[in-house]
């Protein structure tokens, strides 16, 4: 007959699983953040009257950069996400 015991999971397994969910999160975080910054370049090239390159690249470069730097931090996404407000108060200041 067949043992209905415990499958032998370790406590190994669930800390593995558990990094390896905590890093998709990151993950998520981070790509959400870049689509952010480059939603707002977007919006920046196409409606800013002037200087729109300027304005559209920098911001880009620089929430990319940013976004980078939170990942390497930790879990703290204050700089990617204050610099993303920041560029869309901008460009939306410039657009007006």
């Amino acid at each position: 007959m067949a043992s209905h015991g415990s499958s032998g999971s370790s406590s190994h397994d669930f800390e593995v699983h558990e990094r390896t969910y905590e890093n998709f999160i990151k993950g998520s975080v981070a790509l959400a953040l870049v689509c952010g910054f480059i939603l707002v370049a977007l919006v920046s090239f196409a409606f800013v009257a002037s200087f729109n390159l300027l304005l559209g690249f920098a911001g880009l470069i620089l929430g990319l950069l940013a976004v980078l730097i939170d990942v390497r931090a930790g879990n703290s996404w204050l700089l990617s996400g204050g610099l993303l407000v920041i560029f869309g108060l901008v460009t939306a200041v410039a657009i007006g």
